[in-house]
């Protein structure tokens, strides 16, 4: 029986969530399976890969062939590197305690730069939020001018009509003055 290790996918459509099984090549994608040996979450910002790492490293030794996908996932959490080491402990070409070492600092860089990330990808989120805040307040400014224009544009408006209701009441006045005071005159 020939074993592979695969991806099986669950989750909802557009939204992946797989499991990182131990299967029978010959079995279907999602169908039965010898051993789960952890999850793969792509959805997340960095993705999210939690896998059993003794019992990966024991199916990888024994022979279970991983997928181009399982593979990249295994080797970014270490499962490949510590297999060449161990092979290379195994062929005398470093001892143990040297091995582990080894990939106890290959683990610290990783470590090191998956949290390097991390830190950009905040950093790019805060250089974003403060753009999109800084041009909001651009546009907030533009508008409470516009609305100080048009309001003192409106109150010029009203005391330009005042003044010329002033001046028509005052003709008006003038003229019934006027009218009423030739009145007179012609008796």
């Amino acid at each position: 029986m020939p074993a592979k290790i695969r991806l099986q996918r669950h989750g909802k459509k557009g939204q992946p969530f797989y499991h990182i099984v131990v299967a029978d090549s010959r079995a279907p994608r999602d169908g039965k399976f010898i051993e789960k040996l952890g999850t793969y979450n792509p959805l997340t910002n960095p993705v999210q890969i939690k896998i059993k790492f003794d019992r990966a490293l024991y199916w990888y030794s024994v022979g279970a062939q991983p997928t181009d996908t399982a593979r990249s996932l295994l080797s970014k959490t270490g499962v490949m590197m510590k297999y060449h080491l161990m092979r290379g402990v195994q062929k005398g070409a470093m001892t143990e305690e040297q091995a582990e070492i080894k990939f106890q600092n290959w683990m610290k860089e990783k470590e090191a730069k998956a949290a390097n990330i991390v830190k950009a990808n905040e950093e790019k989120a805060r250089g974003e939020k403060k753009t999109r805040i800084e041009a909001e307040k651009q546009v907030n400014e533009a508008r409470a001018a516009e609305i100080a224009k048009r309001k003192l544009a409106e109150m010029e408006a009203r005391k330009a009509a005042e003044a010329e209701a002033a001046a028509q009441a005052a003709a008006e006045e003038a003229a019934e003055a006027s009218p009423a005071a030739e009145a007179p005159a012609e008796a």
